[in-house]
């Protein structure tokens, strides 16, 4: 073997000890889209590195795009599997992310990581002490909505400002609103900075399947911000915004591109990068705190509605 062949081999070597090994947990709409990214990232894109070893599902399912199924066992135990991408209803996140961590695998989880603030400060305390990355999903900061609408408020100074969102009714393992529309909380959080719940009110109505919540905010400049979540049959899913500037109103997200990358495959590569440790130190620093921010703002939010709850 010459110089150059051998280069060759030693370069594809450390290719190879390069990758890692994944599982998705969960095969609805989010986890079949995962297996369909892994299947087809980019040459040369972070998530290159990433090879699918198999899912996990409670139903029988034998193979998902060609992808074979595995037990939670196996997919804990095997050596070769150093990540777990976790696509299950949201109130069986927090016990598995405890599992992968636990059996020293990095874990990716579509928001929210949990339905309680004190267990994800626990979680990434452990993903910390195990010296693996937890990363909670937010397709919704690389929609071009998201990007139009943070450029649009940039440097402006708000007075006040309202978002309502409307959807069809969800199931009861995905948590108290404030934790299922972490989207939109994310959404407040990252274009106004901290905020401080003043008021909220949840009012159900079971036999028409509807729900409403509504939380009033206070800016750090003191300024009131209200986030209304709605659901039920039949509603539209939308977000509805009035923001109001000291120079404009802002009464509709600006019309925005298609973007050419879907967004599970930005959100695949931006942990694939974080992986590889091309996400620098300051930039996961402040992503957690906007996380556990989030997370405890949504838990708040949760027990001021139910203090507010009439009694019976």
């Amino acid at each position: 073997m010459n110089q150059r062949e051998l280069n060759v081999f030693k370069d594809i070597k450390a290719s190879k000890r390069l990758m890692l090994g994944a599982v998705v947990v969960g095969i609805g709409t989010a986890g079949r889209v995962r297996i369909r990214d892994m299947l087809a990232a980019p040459p040369g894109s972070p998530a290159e590195k990433i090879t699918l070893r198999g899912f996990v599902s409670r139903r029988s399912l034998a193979t998902e795009q060609g992808v074979s199924q595995i037990s939670l066992e196996e997919a804990v135990a095997r050596d070769d599997i150093n990540v777990a991408f976790i696509c299950t209803e949201n109130a069986a996140h927090e016990d598995l992310i405890r599992k992968f961590l636990q059996a020293g695998k990095h874990v990716s989880v579509e928001y929210p990581m949990t339905l309680n603030y004190t267990a994800a400060v626990e979680l990434w305390s452990s993903a910390e002490d195990k010296g693996v990355t937890l990363h909670e999903e937010h397709i919704e900061l690389f929609s071009e909505d998201f990007k139009v609408l943070k450029k649009e408020v940039e440097g402006k100074v708000l007075q006040e400002g309202t978002l309502h969102f409307t959807g069809g009714a969800l199931k009861p393992s995905s948590g108290f609103p404030a934790f299922s529309g972490l989207a939109r909380l994310t959404w407040l959080v990252e274009l106004f900075g901290e905020l401080s719940v003043t008021t909220a009110a949840f009012v159900e109505d079971l036999d028409r399947n509807h729900s409403k919540m509504t939380v009033t905010f206070s800016t750090a400049s003191k300024r009131p911000l209200t986030w209304i979540e709605e659901r039920g049959p039949g509603l539209p899913r939308a977000k509805n915004i009035d923001f109001h500037f000291e120079c404009c109103t802002l009464t509709q997200i600006p019309p925005s591109p298609k973007g050419s990358v879907g967004l599970f495959m930005q959100d695949l590569n931006y942990f694939s990068a974080k992986l590889s440790g091309s996400v620098s130190p300051e930039d996961l620093q402040r992503e957690k705190v906007r996380i556990l921010l989030t997370l405890q703002l949504a838990e708040r939010i949760q027990q001021a509605c139910q203090t507010s709850l009439p009694s019976t």
